[in-house]
């Protein structure tokens, strides 16, 4: 190589680009990268000194494939599959919900998720690192997924402290929530009045497990039971993330497999109830006119979104933990699909169970109402002419109830609703639509007291629901962990102990005797606006500030193979557009509907709809606020350059991509040097670059100059000095052909 090339002057040059790429490599030694094993196009048996650069930067790997995906579906796969998928289903139209459920699957669950895998595989950090990485201006987006996983951590481990204290509860025949206590007024025993107004089950979960108060503004004190329950769900999740992936990876073999053993026992177990297949038939009989409605599709779409966990920094930060080229694309695939099918079993196991309680109290209200009847006939209210000859009251069943319901009804018009009588029909029963906390500590528990062995079905439903809650809490802490270790260097055991125990304190606020408002309050406004932004942020910094051609050709690179063209429209154009509408929608249905929750009233025995008072409402916004804040305030600290990008904590993987992209442009502009008529200019029989994917495949894509969201280092690092009119290129991984 002549002494007075290019390269050998850049070489034994101080100019800035040398500097400039030091600071891109974390400050390391500056590399002599035309004789480093990196340079794939160096000359064959050439020997020169090898740079070893290690295939991993320390970061802990998955052991399996199989542990990495159980752990994916123990995060998506969560409680809202078991109680709000059912209700959904049930409120908008039964079997036609699930078309645009699956529509919107397509066009922006499986997408967006993919995109989520791709960034965190690629980039191998978490949420805050990946999009400094991506745009450092909007850096924002990875601390509001810190916040909104802290906030919903918070009010989400108190739900499975309540699991834990109905577990433990369960092992006790009959079951404490089987019959209404017995209050002794001196030689008179007489039933719970709040108890025989209600239910049973509902009493005991607002009286004996919450005691709730009957306004938000009345805090009551500590709940001890309730506390020491927050205690124990803290102490397991805790001791399932403290080692990192080692801890939680075993732990989701267990937890993320367990709960399909038991919707599979009870979906067998239910099919054998009488009643059950009212409950199935009435669950998928398609109201088509439902699917015209946008309420419909909105609800669809909020579903999909929380359903696979975007946003929450979760699947990012598991998959940061990959191997480079695993194939994240089929990863994304097959856990939305399989989340799709689990809320697919929960709701026949769901529908089959309520089945049977419908047939049980549709009974229970024809014995009651015949019992009515009787009375009448007896005291010569009603004429014996009314009821039809083939009725036999020891034997009645719902179709002659129904009969004598409808004679009663027609002949006693102007006196009918003196009478009192219902009509027990079980359509009403299996419409009377329930989720939530609502489903499974009321109806469903309600369901199993009717179950031969109810102890056993009881233990292992909310044996299930811990296990479900665990494994969607321990994506939450990893979301929340693995980012701030990625930053700083920390203990990791010391710092995951340390954030359990102040979410411990901080959930007292939870287990209050007024606490279950407080977890409305949360769910309703900590997570569901806050993720929505951050999760368009993601696809906008992507597909439109890091370019989807750029991010297609990474994929490429990276997978081994070309995506299917169909994701370049989804992320450019269609997955933004629907998320702005759902943005506009969640905005509009939160201004139209009043803020507030429902109260349990003591004296009424019922739930009553109140407003929140004015403290309240401010704590409202400000868990929006808090959770979007991060947005402008780091984009306008680096816009001013107030805080560093963090651009010289880039991992291994980009490093070397890196490293060998300076060197094949080195090794470009020197054959230019030899070949071409001017320096610069490229030779016109080289080898072909090969062009960054585009929807047609057919036409390269022109050198795109640094977007101003990429930091100083990202632009500079890879620029000749002596070539000052070639467009400044960000650096990013392309194959070399």
């Amino acid at each position: 190589m002549p002494k007075n090339s290019k390269v050998i002057q850049r070489e034994q040059s101080h100019e800035h680009v040398t500097e400039s790429v030091a600071d891109l490599l974390a400050h390391e030694e500056p590399l002599d990268y035309k004789s480093s094993s990196l340079n794939v196009g160096g000359a064959a048996g050439k020997k020169v000194p090898q740079i070893e650069v290690p295939e991993n930067d320390g970061r802990p790997a998955w052991n399996s494939k199989l542990q990495y995906i159980l752990a994916q579906v123990g995060f998506s796969v969560g409680l809202g599959n078991v109680w709000r998928f059912p209700y959904l289903c049930q409120k908008n139209g039964g079997g036609a919900y699930l078309v645009p459920y699956f529509i919107l699957l397509l066009i922006i669950g499986i997408p967006l998720f993919f995109l989520e895998l791709a960034v965190g595989q690629k980039i191998r950090r978490g949420s805050i690192g990946v999009w400094n990485y991506v745009c450092p201006r909007l850096g924002g987006i990875g601390m509001s997924s810190l916040m909104v996983c802290g906030f919903v951590g918070l009010y989400y481990n108190v739900i499975i402290g309540w699991s834990i204290f109905y577990f433990f509860q369960s092992f006790q025949y009959p079951l404490p929530w089987s019959d209404c206590p017995i209050r002794k007024n001196g030689t008179l025993a007489i039933v719970e009045p709040e108890c025989d107004k209600s239910s049973a089950t509902t009493y005991f979960w607002y009286r004996q497990t919450l005691n709730t108060t009957s306004t938000i503004a009345e805090s009551g004190g500590l709940n001890i039971k309730m506390t020491l329950s927050l205690l124990v769900a803290w102490i397991i999740v805790c001791l399932a993330v403290i080692k990192g992936i080692a801890s939680s990876g075993k732990v989701m073999y267990f937890s993320s497999l367990f709960p399909y053993v038991v919707l599979f026992c009870f979906l067998v177990r239910g099919l054998m109830l009488k009643g059950s297949v009212d409950g199935i038939a009435h669950m998928f009989t398609p109201k088509l006119e439902k699917m015209l409605e946008p309420q419909v599709w909105r609800e669809a779409a909020t579903q999909v979104f929380f359903a696979l966990g975007l946003g929450f920094g979760g699947v990012i930060a598991f998959s940061s933990y990959n191997k480079i080229d695993n194939n994240c694309h089929f990863d994304a695939v097959l856990v939305s699909v399989i989340n799709f099918l689990t809320s697919i079993l929960a709701t026949l196991v769901v529908f089959a169970v309520l089945g049977f309680k419908a047939n049980i109290m549709n009974e229970k209200c024809v014995v009651e109402n015949a019992e009515k009847i009787l009375g009448y006939l007896n005291s010569n209210v009603l004429s014996h002419d009314l009821i039809p000859p083939h009725v036999n009251f020891s034997h009645l069943s719902t179709s002659d109830y129904a009969e004598m319901y409808r004679v009663i009804k027609t002949v006693k018009e102007d006196s009918f609703p003196q009478l009192g009588l219902e009509p027990c029909v079980l359509e009403d029963e299996l419409n009377k639509a329930v989720q939530g906390t609502g489903l499974a500590f009321i109806a469903f528990t309600e369901a199993m007291t009717h179950f031969p062995a109810s102890p056993f079905w009881s233990v292992m439903f909310f044996f299930m629901l811990i296990n479900l809650g665990l494994g969607s809490m321990i994506g939450t802490m990893t979301g929340i962990t693995t980012p701030v270790l990625d930053a700083y260097k920390v203990q990791k055991e010391l710092f995951t102990v340390c954030c359990c125990i102040i979410a411990f304190l901080c959930g007292l606020l939870f287990v209050q005797r007024s606490g279950n408002y407080f977890v409305t309050m949360f769910d309703d406004y900590s997570a569901g606006l806050p993720l929505t932004v951050v999760v368009i942020l993601e696809n906008l910094s992507v597909a439109w500030i890091y370019g989807t051609k750029r991010f297609m050709q990474d994929l490429e690179d990276m997978l081994g193979f070309r995506p299917c063209i169909i994701y370049f429209y989804l992320w450019k154009y269609v997955s933004p557009l629907c998320l702005i509408v759902l943005i506009s929608a969640t905005v509009i249905e939160m201004a139209i509907s009043p803020p507030g929750y429902n109260a349990w009233v003591q004296e009424l025995a019922q739930e009553r709809f109140q407003s929140y008072p004015p403290w309240a409402l401010g704590m409202c916004f400000a868990l929006i606020i808090v959770a979007m804040l991060p947005l402008p305030v780091v984009f306008i600290a680096r816009h001013f350059n107030l805080m560093s990008d963090g651009s010289n904590k880039l991992s291994v993987s980009y490093r070397k991509s890196m490293m060998k992209d300076i060197s094949n442009l080195e090794e470009q502009d020197e054959a230019r040097f030899i070949l071409g008529g001017k320096p610069g200019e490229a030779p016109s029989s080289g080898p072909a670059r090969k062009p960054f994917l585009t929807p047609g495949g057919n036409k390269p894509m022109d050198s795109l100059s640094p977007n101003i969201c990429y930091g100083t280092s990202y632009q500079n690092a890879a620029i000749s000095p002596t070539t000052p009119t070639t467009p400044s290129t960000p650096l990013t991984p392309e194959s070399d052909s």
